[in-house]
């Protein structure tokens, strides 16, 4: 299977700081990651992957090994910002970063600059390590730990990392959950002005 950009009702969102956290949020609000192009899309945004990668093999056993490494990396996080261990889930995550990631080098591209390249095509359990790794990264590195927060947004679970300026993010996205929260406070104010 060759990558190709294809059209969704919910774009991919890649602002959460870490692809781990990138790939739990492709649930909400629906799913994201429905097809193997939509996976394609997903691991060519998060960089895993160049654009023009093939992936031979691709179907849906690597749809379902996403979307499994998604469930308890989500658990995970989320047992780290509550306080509720969840060990089941790290011991999977664990088991699931073990394999060795694909290999990159450095080609010329056409136009003379250095692209990015894999040695060679990816397997699925290649790729999932590489998410899995950093979920073990993201979770072992007390300062990155620290700056996880989760969306003060209406019904939005997305977790992120907080790396802004004094660390006072509030929202997922300022573009998406915060311009929701500006609407409904100029909402509520229009509504006691008139009553």
């Amino acid at each position: 299977m060759a990558l190709g950009m294809a059209p969704a009702p919910y774009e991919l969102r890649f602002d959460s700081g870490r692809s781990c956290l990138d790939l739990v949020a492709t649930n909400h609000p629906v799913e994201r990651l429905d097809s193997m192009a939509r996976l394609g899309d997903w691991l060519v945004g998060a960089g895993l992957v160049p654009a023009d990668a093939p992936l031979p093999g691709a179907g849906p056993s690597w749809l379902a090994g996403f979307l499994e490494l998604r469930g308890h990396v989500a658990e995970l996080v989320l047992g780290e910002i509550e306080g509720r261990p969840a060990d089941a889930a790290l011991e999977r995550v664990n088991a699931l970063a073990a394999p060795a990631p694909p290999v990159p080098h450095a080609v010329r591209a056409a136009d003379g600059t250095l692209a990015r390249a894999l040695r060679e095509a990816p397997e699925c359990a290649a790729l999932v390590a590489c998410v899995a790794r950093d979920a073990v990264d993201l979770l072992t590195d007390p300062v990155a730990r620290a700056l996880l927060r989760q969306c003060e947004g209406d019904n939005c679970p997305i977790v992120y990392l907080d790396t802004s300026r004094g660390h006072r993010r509030r929202w997922c996205s300022s573009e998406v959950c915060g311009n929701r929260e500006r609407v409904a406070r100029h909402r509520r104010r229009a509504a006691l002005a008139r009553a």
